[in-house]
């Protein structure tokens, strides 16, 4: 199962993350499938590739809880939310 996930760069007490999605079985630092999106906790950045996440969610990938979080702050879960909403009214209509 694929999951999107946190991995750590930078130096000390300069850290960033780069929001990855990755194997469940690999380590952090592991190989990571595709790189998704960036954030700074220190400035509060975030960058995202919202196509992508988003159909890594559509597909069932469950992200941990800090990728959740800062999902949650770009509202990305309303937008699938919408999505799949209106793909079942298509749905309907066929």
């Amino acid at each position: 199962m694929v999951k999107p996930r946190l991995r750590r760069h930078g130096r000390k007490r300069r850290i960033t993350y780069r929001i990855i999605a990755i194997d469940t079985q690999s380590r952090r630092q592991g190989e990571a499938i595709k790189q998704v999106g960036f954030y700074n906790p220190r400035k509060e950045q975030t960058q995202l590739d919202l196509s992508v996440i988003i159909a890594l969610l559509k597909e069932g990938a469950q992200s941990t809880e800090t990728v959740c979080d800062i999902l949650r702050r770009a509202r990305v879960f309303e937008q699938v939310s919408e999505l799949t909403s209106n793909q079942k009214s298509n749905f309907r209509r066929i």
